[in-house]
């Protein structure tokens, strides 16, 4: 019987390290690295201002990424609007995010267009490219984005919609969902500036 014992309590140790280990150790380690890996890549993109957009654009102060195109009906100048908004609501802060719209249809959205498409929320600067260098960026930002065909003959796009925070070193930080609850977006906007 004491034998049983011993084992069953060497068995409830086993379990208590390897619970230890994977809350302690393993599991922080695979949250961080998906995370981590969050807007790493090797695109290369232009920026409407003339700029390019890389990796290391991300490291100049907070950012905020959102993907979309400029020929989406809902989805991206709501989330425009949304920006707009969030940039009245930090008041003198507004500068120091960096916000970027990157199309996920370069096909159609040239540096110019883009720039007159996000033209009307001050701060904003749209991203394209070649459509290699987009697929690179939406490969390192984990974004989705599909061309779906019309009736007409036209196509739309479908894309993810939340919009990427990034810290001043070019860490991922945290995301604002679609049309997310304004206080709980610009809590997380206020806590990425302070940071």
């Amino acid at each position: 019987m004491t034998g049983k014992i011993k084992l069953l309590l060497w068995g409830l140790v086993a379990i208590n390290v390897a619970a230890l280990l994977w809350v302690g150790v393993i599991s922080p380690r695979m949250a961080a690295s998906v995370s981590d890996d969050i807007g790493r890549g090797d695109y290369a993109l232009q920026i409407t201002d003339g700029r390019t957009f890389t990796q290391a654009s991300l490291e100049d102060g907070p950012s905020a990424v959102f993907f979309g195109f400029t020929h989406c009906p809902e989805v991206c100048p709501t989330t425009l609007g949304d920006i707009l908004t969030w940039q009245e609501e930090l008041g003198a802060d507004e500068d120091a995010l960096k916000v970027y719209f990157v199309t996920v249809d370069p096909e159609r959205d040239t540096a110019e267009i883009l720039g007159d498409y996000v033209g009307w929320v001050p701060g904003v600067v749209g991203v394209t490219g070649a459509q290699v260098e987009v697929d690179k960026a939406l490969d390192a930002f984990k974004i989705y984005a599909a061309k779906v065909p019309l009736d007409d003959g036209d196509y739309t796009m479908d894309h993810s919609a939340s919009v990427l925070l990034f810290d001043s070193k070019g860490r991922y930080s945290d995301r604002v969902r679609y049309q997310e609850d304004p206080d709980v977006a610009l809590g997380k906007l206020k806590k990425l500036l302070e940071s």
